[in-house]
């Protein structure tokens, strides 16, 4: 069955995050991608080392899951020839999509002005670090910087008095990805109206922000957000604890009084159901740090697995803290699809296993169909497809126009 995306071609000039994991979501739905990269390749190319996790080895595990079903192709657009031809491929495409500095972009001549007056009905996708207007526009920013410094992310995650927490890597870019995603899907729609295309532009600043919205819109209305503490948690069902096999998990009863009579029974302490202390949210918010001692020592005398027994009996929700390898052998994960093989030579199996985008459609399936292509794979198919003959093809290798 065809992809719900399948005529759409998009340019995909991207590295590291944001950009990748956009267009890898659109070739997952159907869209031809085509990635360029410089002759060196993209930054994530040469990953050896990510947050202390050693990436050598026969797979280049990021390239493969943000780069999937896409055409590669290697040019070096500083050269006359390498221009001419990512022009000619996006004179023909609906979107190019890029995440490198701005000003560089400009220099290249592939900014939307420049681009918009080849192709009218093109959709331009940008990602930057703080957006195209303000007196830090042109500063470059990564999601740690620009999405998670300075949103506000980085200061409230963390109990009070611990030093900033890092994020992990790539998380306001993927989140970025996919606003960016929605926004060019919007842009073609209005493009069958009016048969004009459009530039649709995504900070990882403002994504951000978004992202941490219940916190800063609550600042703009005069309310300090507080930090979450787990010993003083004003709603002590709303928390994490550990269990007597060291796991942790989340109790999360958002709307406690409904889900207070079941907890007792869950943890054999009928009898607090109706304490004084304990029995609507504002006498738990009171005497928040007792009720919190009793949860904790009464999950500590059993494992994480009796837990879940108990509390799926008595209707609790909570989810248990996972490791990513926890992740990879998570039954719900694989049996809602959240991981698909793909062929891959070069490794015992054959195959490797990638993750699935989120978005599932009932009647055109998002698929992984082909590995990461490898850098400027599909360069000669690409330029024969616009037009060039083996001839301009060889003297584009000798002046090292491509690879």
């Amino acid at each position: 069955m065809a992809g719900i995306l399948e005529g759409i071609k998009v340019v995909s000039m991207g590295q590291i995050v944001a950009i990748p994991a956009a267009s890898s979501t659109m070739a997952d739905w159907g869209a031809e991608v085509i990635k360029l990269e410089p002759l060196t390749g993209e930054m994530h190319r040469g990953l050896r080392r990510s947050q202390g996790t050693d990436m050598s080895g026969p797979v280049n595990w990021v390239v493969q899951v943000l780069n999937r079903n896409s055409k590669g192709l290697a040019l070096d657009l500083k050269q006359k020839a390498g221009k001419e031809a990512i022009l000619k491929l996006i004179e023909r495409s609906d979107v190019f999509m890029c995440n490198y500095e701005r000003n560089s972009v400009r220099n290249l001549g592939l900014d939307y002005a420049s681009l918009s007056k080849i192709n009218p009905r093109l959709i331009y996708g940008f990602v930057s670090g703080y957006g195209k207007v303000g007196p830090d526009k042109d500063e470059r920013g990564y999601d740690f910087t620009a999405g998670w410094a300075r949103s506000g992310m980085m200061y409230m995650i963390g109990e009070p008095g611990t030093p900033p927490a890092p994020q992990r890597a790539g998380m306001i870019d993927s989140a970025a990805g996919a606003h960016l995603v929605g926004g060019i899907l919007a842009a073609l729609l209005e493009r069958q109206k009016t048969g004009k295309g459009q530039e649709v532009e995504v900070s990882l600043f403002h994504t951000g922000v978004w992202m941490l919205n219940m916190d800063i819109q609550n600042a703009m209305g005069g309310k300090e957000p507080v930090k979450h503490d787990r010993t003083k948690a004003n709603n002590p069902i709303w928390n994490s604890y550990r269990t007597k096999d060291g796991r942790w998990f989340w109790l999360a009863m958002l709307q406690p009084d409904p889900c207070w009579p079941g907890f007792c029974r869950a943890i054999d302490k009928p009898e607090l159901e109706n304490d004084p202390r304990f029995k609507d949210i504002e006498a738990r918010r009171e005497h928040c740090e007792e009720l919190i001692h009793i949860i904790e020592d009464s999950l500590a005398k059993e494992t994480m697995a009796e837990w879940e027994q108990r509390f799926r009996k008595n209707n609790c929700i909570y989810g248990r803290v996972q490791s990513p390898k926890d992740v990879t052998t998570d039954p719900q994960a694989i049996a809602a699809g959240l991981f698909q093989a793909v062929e891959y030579p070069g490794v015992p199996e054959g195959r490797i296993k990638l993750i699935t985008t989120p978005v599932v459609f009932s009647d055109n399936p998002a698929s992984i169909r082909t590995p990461a292509p490898e850098l400027g794979q599909h360069t000669e198919e690409i330029l024969l497809d616009l037009g060039y003959t083996w001839e301009d093809i060889g003297r584009m290798k000798e002046n090292k126009v491509i690879l």
